[in-house]
């Protein structure tokens, strides 16, 4: 498995990936993110014979942030109070890993459910505590380090619904935006500029209009895609940004 992966992040940096973000809206105001990547054209160059003949076990598990925390709990007691309310948010948070060698398949997920459309403002937040996790910023150790694997864009995104408009608006800190460009993502620029970033977003309403001219409907136009290069996500998120109107 270690030289495995190994084969993988080499493929990382040289081939695409598509990162969808879902966001499923109910009735009453409810919803679930779920936050994918398919790596599975990192699997589909990995050559048969590079791994020496060996047959590697397929992986699917699905485990949560509140098992892991549970695990931690020794090492979490001794941080800092502030940084144990941190990793307190990210308790709903379950992640799947799913690799499979024969059918070429890397897919990676998280997903967490929300009480309301404005509580996906904490959503983002908490995703940037996981980023720190993996780079182990929180736990001391390296465990997380897949988190790495969704970038960091450092925008503030912030949603409204009250089921006559939603809106999706990224705050942008220019500041910061301007470091990502000198920091670690830019070892990563030929990868983001190859991967998608799809938003997938669906709603209990039909949709009456979008201000994203770029945006594609389902036939029952419940459910609006918007597809953008990885690299516009990271740079230029305020692309992304959009407000609907309902029938």
């Amino acid at each position: 498995m270690q030289k495995l992966l190994f084969i993988l992040l080499v493929s990382f940096l040289t081939t695409s990936c598509v990162f969808t973000e879902n966001i499923t809206v109910n009735p009453d105001g409810t919803g679930q993110y779920v936050l994918d990547m398919d790596g599975s054209s990192l699997m589909a160059m990995i050559p048969k014979d590079s791994l020496g003949g060996k047959k590697e076990k397929s992986i699917d598990s699905t485990f949560s942030f509140k098992k892991i925390f549970e695990e931690k709990k020794d090492s979490i007691a001794k941080l800092p109070r502030e940084e144990q309310d941190k990793l307190k948010k990210l308790e709903n948070f379950n992640m799947r890993m799913k690799m499979n060698y024969d059918s070429k398949e890397f897919l990676f997920s998280m997903n967490t459910n929300f009480n309301s459309v404005a509580e996906l403002q904490n959503v983002m937040d908490d995703l940037s505590e996981i980023q720190k996790m993996g780079k182990g910023q929180s736990l001391g150790n390296n465990s997380m380090g897949g988190m790495n694997f969704f970038g960091k864009s450092d925008a503030k995104v912030k949603y409204f619904y009250d089921g006559i408009k939603f809106t999706r608006k990224a705050i942008v800190d220019k500041k910061a935006m301007k470091a990502l460009q000198t920091g670690d993502e830019k070892k990563l620029q030929m990868f983001f500029e190859s991967s998608k970033y799809v938003l997938k977003y669906h709603f209990p309403k039909a949709v009456k209009s979008i201000s994203n001219k770029t945006a594609l409907f389902s036939e029952d136009r419940k459910t609006v895609t918007i597809e953008y290069t990885f690299d516009e996500f990271m740079k230029k998120p305020e692309k992304l940004n959009f407000e609907v109107l309902f029938q």
